[in-house]
């Protein structure tokens, strides 16, 4: 039987009001790092949907390079003065992979230092960047999203754009060497046209305790205002996953994680060059 013209309505309003007494009465599960798959799936998702998909246009493409089930290391370039390419990259993923797998993003101190910025964080899946939780989270099966370059890659100038910065010293290597997890480097143009840092004010940065004070240009001119990211065209690359199950004794060697590190930056540098030779324009379609 056809639904009447109400009934697609009457079916939200059931299940906001269901989710709504759910969430009052406690009756939802969390995993041990502070997952809330719930309220990921119902909020922050949609919101997220809603950037990459209509405000950012964003291609994805070589999904079928991340696995079915199991679990990999997925490892990103970062980018964009404020760290939204994460956030795009966990919700283009669960919504184009074909299991709609969730992506553990691992992120910085300062994150998880922050009162509401770091309860968001952990309800959607996020825990600080160390191998001990890396590790863990890849030894239960899950995909873990990281970003080496830290802030150095979301806080250099427009001028270094889809430069890769330094990946430090190769952690994100080694969790994945002990638990024989895959590497899936991501390539992602866009993000360093959303808010394109002119200038650094470095003694404003250090009396408010931040990595950086950016200078772009809305922002601080036009007030809130300039938090509005600018509409760049945004593409997604998933390259083919580097194996790392044979070499699980070589955690340790600092010459074996260098060159494996080293590996998915120039693999993710060269993806990178040639998504820029096929977005032409920053802003177009």
């Amino acid at each position: 039987m056809p639904d009447r013209p109400g009934d697609h309505w009457d079916r939200k309003v059931a299940n906001g009001l269901a989710f709504l007494r759910r969430r009052l009465s406690g009756d939802y599960e969390v995993d041990e790092f502070g997952f809330d798959p719930e309220l990921t799936d119902a909020v922050f998702h949609p919101l997220l949907r809603l950037l990459y998909r209509d405000w950012f246009r964003t291609e994805v493409s070589g999904i079928e390079h991340v696995p079915v089930d199991g679990p990999a290391l997925v490892v990103g370039n970062h980018s964009g003065t404020v760290a939204l390419d994460a956030l795009i990259l966990s919700a283009a993923l669960h919504d184009k992979h074909p299991a709609h797998r969730y992506l553990r993003l691992l992120g910085a101190d300062l994150v998880f230092r922050m009162p509401v910025v770091s309860e968001l964080a952990r309800k959607t899946g996020g825990t600080v960047a160390c191998n001990p939780d890396a590790e863990r989270l890849l030894g239960g099966g899950d995909l873990v999203g990281v970003f080496p370059e830290g802030f150095k890659g979301i806080g250099k100038l427009y001028a270094d754009r889809y430069k890769l910065q330094r990946f430090g010293r190769g952690g994100f290597v080694s969790a994945a060497l002990r638990t024989g997890t895959p590497i899936v480097p991501v390539a992602i143009v866009g993000g360093e046209e959303i808010y394109p840092m002119l200038a650094d004010i470095k003694p404003l940065a250090r009396l408010l305790k931040l990595p950086y004070f950016p200078v772009t240009p809305t922002f601080p001119w036009l007030g809130p205002l300039g938090m509005v990211p600018l509409p760049s065209k945004w593409l997604i690359e998933f390259c083919p996953p580097i194996p790392t199950a044979h070499l699980t004794d070589s955690a340790d060697d600092p010459l074996v994680v260098f060159n494996l590190a080293d590996q998915v930056r120039e693999t993710i540098q060269q993806t990178l060059h040639t998504l820029l030779e096929r977005r032409p324009d920053p802003f177009g379609p």
